[in-house]
């Protein structure tokens, strides 16, 4: 038991709190200042879960001795700073962000494993159709793929996985290179890159300079404005393979995006092989039990449904590991590259992509929870209550 009179008690305390995140498989810790003292969480399958709050005269020291194991400036707290702690335990990085707030500073401290748990295409839960046809498009010489989400989807996953699918195939080996921010993890037969905006390597720049390094496959980290897209797409258009990851809300929604963000409809429809959309919804514990009725359906088209209960094996949740939802918009499909061109809506893009046999996010969700691996509470929580898919 740690006592907060003690002189170490702000080192212990965090220590103690990074060991335990690691245990739980936290993948972010939230150190919140409030009026009663440090409120303090941690994110677990994408789900923020209340610690407790601890007393107001810990607050400062726990988030000084935070700046310190990250390098930050202690004696600058009213701007936001970033830093990572150095770990005895190569295949851990951590990250600490700090953020001034009305009650003092705010910090978040990410965990990330270099040991990613999934290095093959096939372990990712995606289904056999897309799995399939995204073989198909790695296997092409130009042309980008898009991984598209929200922040947390599992992108950076698929695309170290497309890495490894691409740096693993001896029997057409290419000139693989990435631009990141940050690397997450190393792969051998793999130029890595680290962006530094500050130093004027941004991924715009990189791309204009890695085009001179011979590459026949690209992975820019993400993009994130009209500049690397059209850097992005452009080199997809000259001869190299592209890959990356762009934030949206469906994959439909990923080409409105980019249209609205200047990017020419006929470098679209030439340059995209293929958009992949993917969310992560918890996996029901074993503890489940069958719903008691429509109102645990959440007006969601099954005709049954498990719900969570909670035991200690999920520490209460009720929910133990998570599964992907995925959908792929192809545009080799004649239809939807005219819609393209015509500069469609994302509703009609969406149609037409479910006309042309697109398996939508709303039906894998349906699928997942007839099949018992999720709840009609957690897709809600996951793609929100803005729809009431008629499948």
């Amino acid at each position: 038991m740690l006592d907060p009179a003690d002189a170490q008690y702000a080192s212990r305390f965090v220590d103690t709190l990074l060991a335990a995140g690691r245990k739980r498989g936290a993948s972010d810790l939230h150190l919140q200042p409030t009026p009663d003292g440090l409120d303090l969480r941690w994110r677990v399958d994408g789900v923020l879960i209340p610690l407790g709050t601890f007393p107001p005269g810990v607050a400062a020291n726990v988030i000084a001795r935070l700046k310190v194991m990250a390098d930050l400036l202690t004696y600058r707290n009213e701007i936001p700073q970033e830093g990572r702690i150095r770990t005895q335990d190569s295949a851990l990085e951590v990250r600490v962000s700090t953020f001034p707030t009305l009650y003092g500073e705010r910090a978040v401290v990410r965990l990330f494993s270099h040991q990613l748990k999934y290095r093959e295409l096939a372990e990712l839960q995606l289904p056999d159709e897309i799995l399939k046809r995204l073989r198909h498009y790695l296997a092409e010489t130009s042309g980008a793929i898009l991984i598209t989400g929200p922040a947390g989807s599992g992108k950076t996953t698929t695309l170290y996985a497309c890495l490894y699918e691409l740096a693993g195939d001896q029997t057409a080996a290419r000139s693989i290179v990435t631009l990141e921010d940050p690397i997450e993890m190393a792969i051998p037969g793999v130029a890595q890159s680290q962006i530094n905006a500050t130093a004027g390597f941004d991924l715009a720049s990189g791309l204009r300079s890695v085009l001179r390094q011979d590459p026949q496959v690209i992975m820019v980290g993400e993009i994130r404005d009209r500049t690397t897209a059209e850097a992005a797409l452009q080199a997809s258009l000259t001869g190299q393979l592209v890959l990356s990851s762009f934030h949206a809300g469906s994959a439909a929604e990923a080409v409105g995006r980019l249209l609205d963000m200047g990017i020419e409809p006929y470098i679209l429809r030439s340059g995209v092989l293929a958009i992949v959309f993917q969310r992560l919804v918890r996996r029901l514990c074993g503890c489940s039990r069958e719903s008691r009725g429509d109102e645990e359906l959440l007006g969601l088209p099954v005709a049954h449904a498990r719900v969570p209960v909670g035991c200690p094996e999920c520490a209460g949740t009720g929910y133990s590991g998570r599964t992907l939802l995925a959908e792929m918009f192809a545009m080799d499909q004649n239809s939807l590259g005219q819609a393209v061109l015509a500069r469609a809506d994302v509703a009609t893009l969406e149609q037409l992509a479910r006309d042309a046999g697109m398996v939508d996010r709303w039906s894998r969700a349906v699928l997942a929870i007839e099949q018992g691996i999720t709840s009609p509470a957690e897709v809600r929580r996951v793609l929100g209550f803005s729809r009431n898919p008629a499948v």
